[in-house]
């Protein structure tokens, strides 16, 4: 087996395991403020706490979740499964959005100290824990001048033992730069995977010692390998026909054909050496940069073997990534082979 070295959330202390889970799908469907679905459809609790489990003993320390996902439900269930477990887990949880945990409803965001304060001890609770690990920001743009104050309550919080680090899950790069600067963060969480890459803020947390968390590492699910254009996703799936506009990867429902060409373009290089095309993709994020963590979602036991088998491959080496690179157009990087 392929020994991937720990890695750990920026310049803090926190070692994790090379490979998270994201924890959103096990949240559950909630409606935005436009009426949308956001969710990955039905969920079965019990199914996700034997999955959480499994990836613990599978040797999975650091789950990433918000308390907007299921508006709580995500937190709640993650909280459930961990008991007995806290001491050997690294919870990373998000604040921001505010919303209706009866209806699951999405309502708005609130980023003043007050309000932030009451989110992270609803999220305590929530989780069944006295502190959070890794405490993020979940607005996507904030400017300057409001990103100060908080700073400054998360330093608090911080402060008090309610939190032990910080970061922001936005893929804004000048606006990262600036939190950087300003802040004791450790990490910035952006999108990440083989077919989107984020330089900019790959080598903003590379220069400066920050763990890059990565979400949409398998593009929402197309880099499963198990979307073609025929595929119809369901109407309570953020991915259905009345998606985002944000959302680029499935449009009205279905599979957006310039992806799932790019996809085909690179799928047998994802598939070298007996790897699926889900650990293909998460090799490839392992081999980006060894400051990345990617967070794949997951609703099942057996999507999280899968995941999790990705550590015995180890990332992709240095001539597979340049033949992606070859492919899929001038993307100059240098990458960290097997480690």
């Amino acid at each position: 087996m392929v020994k991937i070295k720990e890695r750990i959330l920026g310049k803090s202390n926190i070692r994790v395991s090379p490979l998270g889970m994201g924890c959103w799908a096990i949240g559950g469907t909630i409606i935005d403020q436009e009426g949308k679905p956001t969710g990955y459809g039905i969920i079965d609790d019990k199914e996700s706490i034997k999955a959480i489990q499994c990836a613990i003993d599978l040797g999975i320390n650091f789950f990433d979740t918000a308390d907007m996902y299921g508006a709580g439900h995500s937190e709640e269930i993650l909280g459930k499964a961990i008991q007995g477990y806290r001491d050997d887990i690294v919870i990373a949880t998000k604040f921001g959005n505010t919303f209706d945990s009866e209806n699951k409803r999405k309502i708005g965001t609130n980023i003043t100290p007050k309000y932030i304060k009451m989110a992270c001890e609803a999220s305590l609770n929530r989780l069944g824990t006295d502190f959070i690990d890794l405490y993020q920001l979940h607005i996507w743009h904030v400017p300057k001048e409001e990103l100060i104050p908080i700073i400054e309550t998360l330093d608090d919080l911080q402060e008090n033992g309610q939190i032990k680090a910080y970061g922001w899950s936005t893929d804004l790069s000048d606006l990262s730069k600036y939190f950087v600067e300003n802040s004791n963060c450790v990490s910035i969480q952006h999108e990440l995977n083989v077919l989107h890459d984020m330089k900019e803020i790959i080598d903003l947390c590379e220069t400066n010692n920050l763990a890059s968390i990565n979400r949409t590492v398998l593009a929402m699910g197309l880099l499963t390998g198990k979307y073609s254009l025929n595929s119809i996703l369901p109407d309570n799936d953020v991915r259905g026909k009345n998606a985002p506009e944000w959302l680029k990867y499935f449009k009205k429902g279905k599979p957006d054909p310039e992806w799932l060409g790019k996809l085909d373009s690179i799928k047998d290089i994802l598939m070298s050496d007996g790897r699926s095309m889900v650990q293909g993709a998460l090799s490839w994020i392992l081999a980006r940069s060894d400051k990345t963590i990617p967070i794949p979602g997951f609703k099942t036991k057996t999507q999280v073997e899968e995941n999790v088998k990705t550590l015995e491959f180890g990332s992709l080496n240095n001539d597979q990534m340049k033949k992606i690179d070859e492919i899929l157009g001038e993307r100059n990087f240098t990458y960290t082979t097997n480690e």
